[in-house]
């Protein structure tokens, strides 16, 4: 890693159908994480436009981008001008009919450090993801890879990738400093308040296990507030904030509201991971000998 002490920050803001006011609105949280004294700032997945996964429409194709693109030089704009590493969410056009859903990582000086294209893909009501992405490239050099930056490596993943240990663990093994991950995730409105709550818990719960199976900071910036339907077949989503930042034994360094737009900014101690990974050494002690049917689908 380049340094031991980062500021960080990670931004929970509601996001609009129109994409100009949408980046707007991250460039001015942008601003403010900077003013704060972020040296990276981590925004949230798909941020330039309310979700669009709620229902399955062709015409949402329209609102991908190539890389680079609009989208991607006004943030690189953002990164020079504040002189951050920034993390930015596009829905990206790679070719004719073959779109991801991929994540930013701008230096700086406003160049591109790397992307990451999300490798798990869900399909559940109200997240039709499968509809719109293609999962990222899984040869080795190109899937569960860290992006080197100014201020470390950086192990991106994106929100459904959160839920696998699998891909944190080669993030860490591939030398990651940080695990992060851009979030769009909530509640069906219809469930029970029991169910949201069980089903927040389980989303934190897992997250801070990587940072603790890892030894590594963990960063979750998820979108906040509620977006219709557009199909009007449900009441939409209700996304559920509670964005996080958690330390290598999966402590809370902070944890925003489950309804406000907020800044977490934070000062992460990286040298935390190796003192953590001196007492307890997961990695030492790992079987790598016998862990040959990882690879299967199901052992039957």
């Amino acid at each position: 890693m380049s340094q031991k002490n980062l500021k960080v920050a990670i931004v929970q803001q509601r996001s609009y159908p129109d994409k100009s006011r949408s980046l707007e609105a991250s460039a001015k949280a942008i601003a403010d994480a900077a003013a704060q004294g972020a040296q990276l700032v981590v925004l949230q997945e798909l941020h330039c436009t309310h979700y669009f996964c709620q229902t399955e429409d062709v015409d949402c194709f329209d609102l991908a981008e190539s890389i680079p693109g609009p989208s991607t030089d006004f943030l690189a704009n953002l990164a020079k001008e504040h002189q951050v590493v920034l993390v930015g969410s596009v829905f990206e056009r790679r070719a004719p009919g073959l779109y991801h859903n991929t994540a930013v990582v701008f230096e700086k000086d406003g160049s591109i450090a790397g992307t990451y294209r999300k490798m798990h893909i869900p399909d559940d009501p109200g997240f039709y993801e499968k509809f719109y992405f293609t999962p990222g490239d899984a040869e080795p050099e190109v899937g569960f890879r860290p992006i080197q930056t100014s201020v470390g490596k950086l192990g991106v993943l994106i929100c459904w990738d959160q839920w696998y240990p699998e891909a944190a663990r080669l993030m860490a093994l591939a030398g990651a400093d940080m695990l992060i991950y851009p979030t769009a995730i909530g509640w069906d409105i219809r469930d029970t308040q029991e169910e949201q709550q069980r089903q927040l818990e389980a989303w934190i719960t897992v997250q801070r296990g990587h940072a603790v199976a890892n030894g590594l900071p963990v960063l979750v910036p998820n979108r906040v507030g509620q977006e219709p339907d557009p199909s009007s077949q449900t009441p939409g989503t209700l996304f559920w904030g509670n964005s996080f930042i958690a330390g290598p034994q999966g402590e809370f360094l902070a944890r925003a509201s489950d309804s406000n737009e907020e800044i977490l900014v934070v000062d992460l101690d990286l040298q935390r991971s190796e003192d953590v990974r001196r007492i307890w050494p997961f990695l030492r002690d790992r079987r790598v000998d016998a862990y040959g049917q990882i690879t299967k689908r199901f052992i039957d």
